[in-house]
């Protein structure tokens, strides 16, 4: 059992470091680039996205060679609950993020001139500093209860990560847990999801709006809504079984494999969310073909997505001030 479980977690860890890791990398080049031109909310909140999966990804090598180790820990034992510390915060980080994106878009399409008025970019970032705080001291608790009972103080013994908790310890991870998930959960998603029902509601019903213009909205929530139900809904449903069973679910780390995708999702998202985020990699991705024997199909490539970007009625200005 131990090794099919180890299987499946090292199957999805490599199939998320390889493609992940890339993906975000080419994010984090391109939002600086961005920001050397101009500084935009949205873009602000989506760099933190992009930095907050790289933090993921880069404690993911330790929970690779645990899984490819049959899922015995075999590295100094005070990597295994930080690491997971690390984890639970890129989660919960980013689904406030996801919120924050979310509430944003809402207000931009919804209420545009208060939105011009009243959306700083200084206000943006006082957000996300206490987005950061409020994840990690909560997720740093975790680590705390993790070296709560006095006999799990000696770990050089302890061969299993983060599975093995004594009453004690249940007793007060259960209680946090609960919490954790309708505070860092629950409000994010409800939240989450009344904004993106009512911005799709008014990009669709808005006739001057193209239909380009109307997929990507759609497309921005689909994947917003995809990274809620799939990725973090099942490990935080886990909280409350846990809390009613009194025990801790043993398949609780499977529900985590399906938060570990967010960091793949997540740059997916940023295609739909800015337009110059697709032209700044459309200028990277032909200069690499400039580079390579693919040089040839440069033109071809550049003209499909000019005219991919063509609106019928003349240039709509997007939600964020950029042009579509």
């Amino acid at each position: 059992m131990a090794q099919v479980q180890g299987c499946l977690q090292l199957a999805v860890y490599i199939i998320t470091f390889v493609f992940g890791l890339p993906l975000n990398i080419l994010a984090f080049v391109t939002f600086l680039r961005k920001f050397k031109q101009k500084v935009i909310s949205v873009d602000i909140l989506l760099f933190n996205l992009t930095l907050s999966d790289l933090v993921l990804l880069a404690f993911l090598p330790f929970r690779i060679v645990e899984a490819a180790s049959e899922m015995e820990w075999r590295m100094p034992y005070f990597i295994c609950p930080f690491s997971l510390c690390v984890h639970f915060s890129s989660n919960y980080i980013n689904s406030f993020l996801l919120t924050a994106i979310s509430v944003e878009r809402y207000l931009a399409v919804g209420f545009p001139l208060r939105y011009k008025r009243l959306v700083k970019p200084l206000y943006i970032i006082v957000g996300i500093v206490c987005i950061w705080i409020l994840s990690t001291t909560h997720c740093s608790i975790f680590y705390i209860v993790d070296h709560f009972a006095p006999e799990k103080a000696n770990k050089t013994n302890v061969s299993i990560c983060y599975s093995q908790f004594s009453p004690v310890q249940l007793q007060v991870l259960l209680p946090i847990r609960l919490e954790v998930f309708f505070l860092l959960f629950c409000i994010p998603f409800m939240v989450t999801t009344f904004c993106s029902i009512s911005f799709v509601h008014i990009m669709v019903t808005q006739p001057f709006i193209s239909r380009k213009r109307k997929l990507r909205a759609i497309g921005l929530v689909t994947v917003t809504m995809i990274n809620f139900i799939l990725c973090f809904m099942p490990y935080n449903v886990s909280h409350v079984v846990g809390f009613i069973q009194g025990d801790n679910p043993p398949w609780r780390m499977h529900a985590l494999l399906f938060s570990t995708f967010n960091a793949t999702l997540d740059p997916i998202m940023f295609y739909f969310c800015s337009v110059s985020y697709q032209k700044m990699h459309l200028e990277d991705l032909l200069y690499i073909m400039n580079k390579t024997r693919l040089g040839a199909h440069r033109d071809n490539c550049l003209e499909l997505f000019k005219k991919d970007h063509e609106e019928p009625h003349g240039l709509v200005q997007d939600c964020n001030g950029e042009k579509a």
